[in-house]
């Protein structure tokens, strides 16, 4: 059963914040976070990488939008292009609600579409909420 939740955000802060809220449901350990969208590329499928493997390994990914190197749309039309990692469920947690970025980010398959909420209780609850969904309540694809 996949076991790793991807974190891909520059912001240290939110990362913290993120690792804290999904710490509430005993998410917090199964993070690995990435500060770029390079390095989630190379992580997902770098020459070190088995992308298979990394795909059967990862139970989702939490993608934020502005990204340094390369952004967090051209990191989801990488993965939803992929016929090895597209079954990941991703759900971009960013701070931009224009109607344009969720419109591109369902148009390039995103499963999930998350403003990333200024007051820190609600932040904490939001990614609390999602972590336990994509970890506890949904079900996913069976793996061969």
């Amino acid at each position: 059963m996949a076991s790793k939740i991807l974190l891909v955000d520059d912001n240290p802060d939110d990362a913290e914040l993120t690792r804290l809220a999904l710490e509430r449901h005993q998410l917090g350990s199964k993070l690995v976070h990435l500060v770029d969208g390079a390095q989630a590329i190379d992580y997902l499928f770098g020459a070190d990488a088995d992308a298979d493997a990394v795909a059967r390994d990862i139970r989702f990914i939490i993608l934020d939008l502005k990204l340094p190197k390369v952004d967090g749309m051209q990191v989801l039309e990488r993965i939803k292009s992929d016929p090895r990692t597209r079954a990941i469920p991703v759900v971009i947690l960013s701070s931009s609600n224009q109607e344009r970025d969720i419109n591109r980010s369902f148009d390039r398959g995103v499963n999930s579409y998350v403003v990333k909420p200024v007051q820190l209780d609600q932040y904490m609850d939001a990614v609390s909420t999602l972590g336990r969904y994509w970890d506890e309540i949904n079900q996913q694809r069976a793996t061969a």
